[in-house]
């Protein structure tokens, strides 16, 4: 492809992307050099960067950014830097992306009723009425920079991308980006409730996953451990170290202003050991009346009603698009025999769904029924994949998305037997995008080099992708933390652990072909925007 756009732009031509035509002009003035910078007028040894007749300049090369644009057209001119000039908005709607990244370039905001002039960045709304809502077209040319994107999201990942180029006073190239994500879905996930992480830790990571263009933020804040978050309706569950509602409200507003959607999960019926501790009657008990670790008796009415009590409360809380119901490693499901080991879950089935149900059709429809608990608050579900189970009296709801970590259930199912049912897959693939902290059982820590090298979003579980055809069920990829030995890093080692494999992670996520880069390029890219 890169040769093709190069040979059109020779002569003259249209590069086609897509669904994105760009017009291959070759400005008099000229682009930004191969180094980044202005090439030196050959009097003084300094860099200019007005336009100048008597002046011709190479042809810019593409920008390097984490993660890589997608397309660029070059061109002849001096590039843009950031010293003195505006950042103006053509739509009141794009005051805050107007205000932050004037703030980070040191540039001074003029509203929007100012024009652009020479070195002022412009940003606008615009660009085809199907255009993907993510992507967005970056002009460097005349001593200005102007990004138009069908929404404020799209407009923020350009800005993000104009950071990135600017950074430590480099010039951005002359010339056109035009950008846009592979998957919608570019997510980080904490497990909140078995460490505790302040809220400034985890503003800091918003922050971070924001300029990486991530879009969500996966709170797991309730387990076996500990329940993170002040609760109104059920206060006697809540763990000491905990998050205010006030922290995570601001929590949330940093979030909405960088883009990324927060996406909580009360798991159940199983990893409710915080609340079986407060409520002792709800705890699931077999046959011989041992209790199961985490896991409610689900034929009790009580066990559905505080869970669902909690759901109502955290949807007013957290009211963005996305919902986790999680429904992993219930226990009753983890024997051989769980009619056997469950007689009184077994007779729940049959009284419910009839003579043919059994312990998984209880299990399935307790998922269905909190998807219908959160039905009226209009949320996106997703629930782990050894939460969806075949062949049974009832079928999950086929709304749920499905969250695929694992292949080492009992009853395994490979990702196609979900996929080619028709239904859409987030890939959470526990051999390459689980970083679990003391590496029990046998978890490695993840590394960025084998993520950038060997996964690609269609690579869901194990090592081998799924096929080809299936890739548009595939929604995209979520990178996650799991505090399994919470002490075995502070919460600085695991800032530090997730940081390049959170940057492979949305590398592969925003364009999954081979990256143009080297491991080691890209790990040098990575020091340079972060030096």
């Amino acid at each position: 492809m890169e040769r093709e756009r190069k040979a059109l732009l020779a002569g003259g031509g249209v590069v086609v992307v897509g669904a994105v035509a760009v017009a291959a002009v070759l400005w008099p003035g000229g682009g930004g050099s191969s180094s980044g910078q202005a090439p030196s007028d050959g009097k003084t040894g300094t860099s200019s960067a007005a336009p100048s007749p008597s002046r011709s300049y190479p042809l810019s090369t593409r920008p390097r950014t984490i993660p890589a644009v997608r397309d660029f057209t070059p061109a002849h001119g001096p590039g843009w830097k950031p010293g003195g000039g505006r950042v103006v908005v053509r739509d009141k709607g794009l005051a805050d992306e107007g205000r932050l990244i004037a703030d980070e370039l040191g540039l001074a905001y003029g509203g929007e009723d100012a024009e652009a002039g020479s070195g002022d960045v412009e940003l606008a709304l615009g660009g085809a009425r199907r255009a993907n809502q993510e992507s967005y077209r970056m002009t460097v040319r005349d001593g200005r920079v102007r990004i138009v994107g069908p929404s404020g999201t799209g407009v923020f990942y350009g800005t993000r991308t104009l950071k990135q180029e600017a950074h430590g006073g480099a010039t951005v190239p002359e010339g056109v980006v035009a950008d846009e994500p592979a998957k919608p879905q570019r997510g980080f996930m904490i497990d909140i409730a078995r460490k505790h992480f302040t809220a400034d830790w985890i503003k800091d990571r918003i922050r971070e996953i924001g300029d990486l263009k991530f879009n969500q933020l996966g709170l797991h804040f309730s387990d076996d451990q500990a329940f993170r978050i002040e609760s109104d309706s059920h206060p006697e569950i809540v763990s000491a170290d905990r998050l205010s509602k006030k922290q995570v409200r601001e929590i949330l507003s940093l979030a909405a202003e960088r883009h990324v959607a927060v996406v909580p999960e009360i798991d159940s019926p199983g990893h409710l050991g915080t609340v079986i501790k407060a409520h002792p009657d709800l705890q699931l008990r077999d046959a011989n009346g041992v209790a199961q670790r985490g896991a409610v008796d689900i034929s009790k009415p009580g066990s559905a009603k505080i869970v669902d009590d909690l759901l109502k409360e955290y949807a007013g809380l957290f009211k963005g698009a996305y919902w986790h119901l999680g429904a992993d490693e219930y226990r009753a499901l983890t024997v051989k025999d769980p009619e056997a080991s469950y007689p009184q879950l077994a007779a729940a089935a049959r009284q419910k769904y009839g003579a043919d149900a059994g312990v998984q059709d209880l299990a399935q429809g307790w998922l269905n029924d909190r998807a219908k608990t959160m039905a009226p608050f209009d949320r996106k579900l997703k629930a782990w994949n050894d939460g969806f189970y075949p062949d049974g009296v009832v079928e999950a709801d086929k709304d749920l998305e499905v969250a695929y970590w694992t292949g080492k259930e009992i009853g395994a199912r490979e990702p196609v037997s979900y996929l080619s049912d028709g239904r859409k897959l987030t890939n959470y693939n526990d051999e390459f995008l689980y970083y679990v902290l003391g590496q029990p059982n046998t978890f490695k820590y993840p590394t960025g080099q084998r993520i950038y090298e060997s996964w690609t979003p269609r690579v869901v579980r194990g090592t081998t992708a799924v096929p080809a055809k299936y890739d548009d069920q595939i929604l995209g990829g979520t990178f996650a933390v799991w505090c399994d030995l919470a002490q075995s890093q502070t919460a600085a080692q695991v800032a530090q652990g997730v940081r390049m494999p959170l940057r492979a992670t949305v590398q592969k996520l925003w364009d999954p072909e081979e990256p143009e880069l080297t491991w080691s390029q890209f790990v040098a890219l990575a020091g340079r925007l972060s030096g």
